[in-house]
């Protein structure tokens, strides 16, 4: 059986402005990229994604995750946002089917 490798997320719920997150994001980094037994996942709020996206950008050991995302590509669903949104600013997960968000 292959070794797994262990997965420490953290969800911000709605915790941090885009500059708190920039400014969080700069202090850690540099503590933890050079990791290498364990996967970082960071999920920021909506307002937060593209600016953690800029800043986790090249560390191998950190992933952008969003906290929901609907399955819909597009369409009338305030509120809601695609995979491809979030593609495109960078997320590389979502949680999906949190307690919060059923």
């Amino acid at each position: 059986m292959a070794e797994r490798t262990p997965i420490l997320a953290a969800n911000w719920k709605m915790h941090k402005t885009i500059e708190e997150a920039r400014s969080f994001l700069r202090a850690f980094v540099p503590r933890v990229e050079g990791l290498k037994d364990r996967e970082i996942v960071i999920s920021p709020p909506y307002t937060a994604l593209y600016a953690a996206a800029q800043e986790l950008k090249g560390v191998s050991n950190c992933f952008l995750s969003a906290q929901n995302m609907h399955f819909e590509e597009k369409g009338a669903y305030t509120g809601e946002i695609s995979p491809i949104m979030l593609k495109e600013v960078g997320v590389d997960f979502s949680i999906i089917g949190h307690s919060e968000r059923r």
